[in-house]
Parts: structure tokens; C-alpha cells; sequence
């Protein structure tokens, strides 16, 4: 369990001033010229050290991604992007972040672009978050006035500028070169890697994009250091996450813990236990709507970390945990994440453009139970020729949710389709 003096976002919940000056009573902007100091070398060093693993999804190591971008530039300007298009179904971290605890991010934007050897950051936002947009401007007006960033940031001798880009709702744009194609002005549509955008990015220059609890976290761990950072979770998924815990639990909520919690504590601490009780547990989707679900007999012993949950044939995404209990009809809930991605697939490849209309459609059969036993073998088969042939991860995200399902709730879709069959219809598919 992390203790409340370990935590990094100390205003989650919004209890307590969120300007300047009650970041600043919290710690926050505290000796910050002095982080710079140390040299791009000794923060970058430090990120690696500290075992940070990006919180947009992928899990990449954080350090790591930022060493790839050039030591001395070539006359190109370096640009860290920090992707605060929070899109996926059930995720809503990262606006408890900008909305509560702004500071964290802006201050964590100045010391990685530093880090980058950048003189801008663009922060794009998801269309939907309105007072996030207007929490977040304000925090970096703060900012400005207080010349925090700005000629001299921070009396650092770094100049820094930070700009907020609101972007217009389109999910596809959560992916990187998605959403540089539409900081640049064009419609949302991956492009192909490589290059990356570490070597050609926004505007065809060096660039970084890093999840908004990413970069948020930066600041403190320079000042308690790599290794208390890393002191918490299992080895390889070191530190303290943000959960974001919807569904058929008691007390729904956003928190801070350590990594490699067990998903029971979790639930049990922060959320007090499952809808009904354990027993009533059916699915757990772990990490936001794109990983597949794992069934309650799974996630009794899960432990709440990257690697476990790949090991299950899931992942830990954005830690968005969506908890379902026996009253759900778990064909209906996929089939509803399969509607979303074929609403949000940009069309540009094939496998992608085409398997995600028939995958819905073969769902919706499902649903209802008309369909035949042998396309439930047919359509895993598809979504294995959609998964890993798409420029981007949307073709993969629209798979592995159906794949999640016949992997463990196969019975439940044959079921319905026998019971259909002898005219004895579910009163839940029948709605």
C-alpha cells in the first residue's frame, strides 16, 4: 500500500488549491533551476534508472525514449508533445491531473524538454475536456507571469515556451504520428515508422511524445531520486501509478498506488470491494478498452503491473480498470467496444478500414444469437489477419477485445446461439 507521503499527485481530488501558490505550499517549483543544473546526461540517467515505464499504454521505457532524441541538434528545433488526448473508454487519469494538479505537468514539461534539448512544448488535448483546457491554461498563464517559463525559465538560463493545442474529439489522434499529422493542421492519420519521430517528428523535426502522467511525474522523482522511485512494484515495473477503477464496484474513483498492487487490495482499499460481492465478480477489463477482458477466476490473484497482465494475454494499458459483475451480458459489452473502433477506425489500411464493420457486424449477430457456432472460430480467424497489420495499434485494440472474449466466455456465446436455436431467447439479448 503507498502511504500518503509517497505520493506524487497530492491534489488528485481537487481538495486543495490548485493555483501556483498551493502548488508551491505542496512542494511543487521547489528548486527546480537546480534540477537543470545537473546536465541533460544526469536527468536523463536518472529517468532510466528510476525504472519509469510510459503511462500512455504501450509501457515503453521512458528514459530510454528520451536518449533516442539527437545529443546536439543540426540546426532543427527539438519539440516534446505531450499526448493528453485521453480517448480510451474507461480512461480518465490524466484529466484528474490537468483538472487538479496542473503544475505537475507543466513543471515536468520544462524539465524534460530541457532534457531534450527543446525550446517547446506542445501539450494537445482531447476536444471533450473543456475546463480541462481552461484549468490547464490558466496553470501555465500562472506560469508565464511568474516567469517560471517563458526567456530565463525558472532562472534556469533555458528558454521555454508551452503551448496548449485542443484537438476535436477524434480517438485515431491518441496514437503519436496521428495526433503530430493534426498538431500540424491535417486530418488525423498515422504515419508510417520509421522514421520516428525522434529523428523526424513535428514539422519534420526531432520530437518526443510522452502520456501527460509521464512527464507529470518527472519533477519528483529528481527530487527523491531513482531509486525510491523505484523502490515501489515488482522489478521492471517500478513505481506509483494512476488507476482510474468504473463499473460494478461500490465506490468508483481515480487513485494513486504503488505498481503490482493485487487487483483484490485494490478493489478492497480504495473502492470498497465489488458490486454484491466477490462472488459476484464476472470480467475485469484491466487496462481500458482496447486489452482483453480476463475472467473473475483470473483476477482473484491478479497482481496489477505490465508484465503479469501480459502474461495473461492481456496488459495494463492505461490502467483503466472496468469491472463487470453477473448482471452484465459481456457479449453486449464487447460488442459495443467493437461499434466504438469501427466508429474511430481513419480508414487509411484495409485490414483495419474493413475488419472492424464486419467484426461489429458479426457481433451484432452475436448478440443476438443468430449466428452460426462456427463463425465464432471465423471471426477469431479475422481478427487475427486485422491484428498486427495496420500502420497503427487501432486495428490491434479493435481485435484483442473480441479475441478476450471466445478466449474465456466462448461457452456464454454458444450458449446463446443454441438457445436461439430452440426458441428459448435470454430476456438480456432480447432487448
Amino acid at each position: 500500500m503507498l502511504e500518503d507521503k509517497d505520493r506524487i499527485f497530492t491534489n488528485l481530488y481537487g481538495m486543495h488549491d490548485r493555483s501556483l501558490q498551493g502548488a508551491r505550499a505542496r512542494g511543487h517549483w521547489d528548486g527546480t533551476d537546480a534540477l537543470i543544473q545537473r546536465g541533460r546526461d544526469a536527468i536523463v540517467d536518472e529517468m532510466k534508472n528510476s525504472g519509469l515505464r510510459g503511462r500512455g499504454g504501450a509501457g515503453f521505457p521512458t528514459g530510454l525514449k528520451w536518449s533516442f532524441m539527437p545529443k546536439e541538434s543540426d540546426g532543427r528545433p527539438h519539440y516534446l508533445v505531450v499526448n493528453a488526448d485521453e480517448s480510451e473508454p474507461g480512461t480518465c487519469k490524466d484529466r484528474e491531473i490537468m483538472r487538479h494538479d496542473p503544475h505537475t505537468l507543466i513543471e515536468g514539461c520544462l524539465i524534460a524538454s530541457f532534457a531534450m534539448g527543446a525550446h517547446a512544448c506542445y501539450i494537445y488535448l482531447r476536444g471533450e475536456y473543456i475546463r480541462e483546457r481552461e484549468a490547464l491554461q490558466a496553470a501555465i498563464d500562472e506560469c508565464y507571469d511568474a516567469g517560471l517559463v517563458g526567456r530565463n525559465a525558472a532562472g534556469s538560463g533555458w528558454d521555454f515556451d508551452i503551448y496548449l493545442h485542443h484537438g476535436a474529439g477524434a480517438y485515431i489522434c491518441g496514437e503519436e504520428t496521428a495526433l503530430l499529422e493534426s498538431l500540424e493542421g491535417r486530418k488525423g492519420m498515422p504515419r508510417l515508422k520509421p522514421p520516428f519521430p525522434a529523428g523526424v517528428g513535428l514539422y519534420g523535426c526531432p520530437t518526443t511524445v510522452n502520456n501527460v502522467e509521464s512527464i507529470a511525474v518527472v519533477p519528483t522523482i529528481l527530487r527523491r531520486g531513482a531509486d525510491w522511485f523505484s523502490s515501489f512494484g515488482r522489478p521492471n515495473n517500478a513505481g506509483t501509478k494512476v488507476f482510474a477503477i468504473s463499473g460494478h464496484v461500490n465506490r468508483p474513483c481515480v487513485v494513486e498506488e504503488a505498481m503490482s498492487i493485487s487487483f483484490e487490495e485494490l478493489i478492497d482499499r480504495h473502492c470498497g470491494g465489488i458490486r454484491g460481492g466477490w462472488d459476484n465478480l464476472k470480467a475485469v477489463i484491466p487496462g481500458g478498452s482496447s486489452v482483453p477482458c480476463l475472467p473473475a477466476s483470473a483476477m482473484k490473484e491478479a497482481i496489477m503491473d505490465f508484465d503479469w497482465l501480459r502474461e495473461q494475454k492481456s496488459g495494463l494499458g492505461t490502467a483503466a480498470i472496468i469491472v463487470m459483475d453477473q448482471s452484465t451480458d459481456i457479449i453486449k459489452a464487447i460488442w459495443r467496444l467493437s461499434k466504438f473502433y469501427k466508429h474511430e477506425s481513419c480508414g487509411q489500411c484495409t485490414p483495419c478500414r474493413e475488419g472492424t464493420g464486419w467484426m461489429m457486424r458479426v457481433m451484432d449477430r452475436l448478440v443476438r444469437g443468430e449466428a452460426e457456432v462456427e463463425e465464432i472460430e471465423m471471426l477469431l480467424d479475422v481478427t487475427k489477419q486485422v491484428e498486427g497489420h495496420t500502420i497503427c495499434a487501432l486495428g490491434d485494440a479493435a481485435a484483442w477485445p473480441i479475441q478476450g472474449l471466445i478466449r474465456h466466455f466462448r461457452d456464454e456465446i454458444e450458449d446463446r446461439i443454441k438457445a436461439q436455436k430452440t426458441g428459448r431467447v435470454s430476456a438480456v439479448a432480447a432487448e
